[in-house]
């Protein structure tokens, strides 16, 4: 029997998900982001997620080869792929009630650079580069990454990635502010890992009306926005940890949240 191409951890709070076709640098059927969906679909009392990926790629984009998109009619199998696979996963992410972390190292290519910039922190190696290579085999760039990139990097930067085609190094990633932080290879792991626990251990009720906040704002104007904050103000005012943080600034002692 294969080994599965996601792997799932529990690590105190934190879900670790990992890609698992290390021997393809994680290059992604469908169904690798089906099972990657399914994966996040029930988080047990996680109030954060990791995803990480095997091996030294992150995920070197859509595996098109040997058919995995169908080849009778390619335009409409990648169509299936994207609508029915790979967008509903990004999609999913972003729907998600705690905070995300993606640790990358070598490649984030294609929906692979989709997968690494939907998470809230990306935390990069060295080692790592991001790409949006579609135009060098003629296609257009997918799974979200023509509108996630202007907001992230601005219409000049995101355009060159999309029409240039070349990798984009980490560290130059970090200087447009596409990710969160660039780390030595060899500490990636423990990086990435600490970043999670520490939002898991913060007031994840709020983190996550906050990450959703962040998404809403992107669309709204500017009086919706401020009419959303408000609506989640309210809501959370209500929750244990929002009584735990103004005791604790009253007593001078940090606040020990519990995600309620």
């Amino acid at each position: 029997m294969p080994d599965p191409m996601i792997q799932t951890e529990r690590r105190g709070d934190v879900l670790i998900v990992t890609l698992n076709r290390p021997d393809r640098l994680n290059a992604a059927p469908p169904q690798m982001f089906d099972d990657l969906r399914d994966a996040l679909a029930t988080l047990d009392g996680a109030r954060a997620v990791l995803i990480a990926a095997a091996g030294r790629g992150f995920c070197s984009g859509a595996d098109v080869g040997g058919g995995a998109l169908g080849s009778d009619n390619p335009g409409n199998s990648t169509f299936k792929a994207l609508t029915e696979a790979y967008n509903p996963t990004i999609a999913a992410i972003a729907d998600l009630s705690v905070p995300v972390v993606s640790a990358v190292r070598g490649p984030a290519a294609g929906i692979g650079c989709s997968l690494a910039l939907a998470a809230d922190f990306c935390v990069a190696s060295e080692t790592a580069y991001f790409l949006q290579a579609f135009v060098n085999i003629g296609l257009v760039p997918d799974g979200g990454a023509s509108w996630m990139l202007p907001r992230l990097i601005g219409r000049a930067r995101a355009t060159e990635m999309m029409l240039l085609g070349e990798r984009v190094p980490a560290a130059k990633a970090l200087d447009w502010g596409m990710i969160h932080k660039v780390v030595a290879d060899d500490s990636l792991d423990a990086e990435a890992i600490a970043l999670a626990e520490r939002l898991s251990a913060g007031p994840t009720v709020a983190m996550g009306l906050i990450r959703r906040q962040i998404r809403h704002a992107y669309e709204a104007d500017y009086a919706a926005a401020m009419l959303q904050e408000a609506e989640n103000q309210r809501h959370v005012r209500g929750t244990a940890d929002s009584m735990e943080g103004g005791m604790a600034f009253l007593q001078k002692r940090k606040p020990r949240f519990t995600g309620t």
